[in-house]
């Protein structure tokens, strides 16, 4: 997506949306009609990038549910597609707020002295450690490798360009580094119905060793990756979640290819730190609830 390859720090679901609102924007229509049919191809397209989708999908479903109301309030077509993009620019700045929320949320559980773990790239985590160095705290943080991209290594690099004390760590060495920690605290791609989380592969170990080490799981997420699904296990996970799209059509055995994301259960997070609140893992469907009424 242009978007991202363009603007380094927004996240799929930020681009999704920016997508969504230049299709209002630019491509004219005369109908309500034809806007939803537009709308829905793009939609359709995004989720058939070669991008990790959790996210995207989540982020559309909201927002498309969030323009819609638009349509029940207006007559003329020209008036609805103006409070559509009106709509949607809010929902826009909404999610542009959230990361800066979520950060100040997590802030004063980030203290002085503690050792931190985190996993992979998450561009909320790497904010919320920030504001944490610029209240003059001093802590110590490990991160994984994050195989098979190795989306750590920019997270290191970022953290020690702020300032902070980080690590790299191999993702073999998670149980070997538990036991050091005082928290661990990643990011999401989702969040299901059921308080749990979709993220980068080899978090659901990460919190199979938190758990047994008795570690404290913060995730921090916005609330747009809140997604109405509720899978059981791995192999609940949609496989446009797991796979990219080019591995998709490739006709590979899946069964052979490396996922990119897996599932963590609810009963291995401690706390999640939202734009809407820290919320328990079994508030997030009353928040699921309210965003969708």
């Amino acid at each position: 997506m242009k978007i991202l390859r363009e603007e380094e720090d927004v996240s799929a679901g930020v681009a999704a949306i920016k997508t969504l609102l230049t299709v209002i924007e630019n491509y004219k229509v005369s109908t309500v009609r034809e806007l939803d049919l537009n709308l829905q191809l793009a939609v359709d397209a995004m989720r058939h990038c070669d991008q990790p989708v959790t996210a995207i999908s989540s982020g559309c479903e909201l927002f498309m549910r969030f323009i819609t109301f638009a349509k029940l309030d207006t007559k003329s077509f020209e008036e609805c597609e103006k409070i559509m993009l009106q709509r949607g620019n809010i929902f826009l700045d909404k999610l542009l707020e959230a990361r800066g929320k979520v950060a100040k949320q997590a802030l004063s559980f980030i203290c002085d002295g503690c050792k931190i773990l985190t996993h992979s790239r998450s561009r909320v985590v790497l904010q919320a450690m920030i504001e944490a160095i610029k209240a003059n705290k001093r802590f110590e943080v490990f991160i994984t490798v994050s195989a098979p991209d190795n989306s750590g290594e920019v997270m290191h690099k970022q953290l020690v360009a702020a300032g902070v004390d980080a690590t790299l760590i191999l993702d073999s060495a998670v149980g070997y580094v538990m036991e050091q920690v005082d928290i661990v605290m990643i990011g999401a791609e989702g969040v299901t119905e059921s308080g749990g989380i979709i993220n980068k592969i080899g978090t659901y170990s990460l919190g199979i060793a938190a758990l047994e080490l008795k570690k404290p799981v913060y995730v921090l997420t916005e609330s747009f990756k809140f997604s109405r699904i509720y899978p059981l296990n791995q192999m609940d996970l949609p496989k446009e979640f797991k796979y990219l799209s080019n591995t998709l059509k490739s006709g590979k055995d899946l069964s052979k290819q490396h996922p990119l994301v897996d599932y963590t259960p609810p009963s291995y997070i401690t706390l999640l730190f939202t734009d809407l609140g820290i919320l328990t893992p079994s508030a997030v469907s009353d928040e699921l609830i309210k965003l969708y009424l």
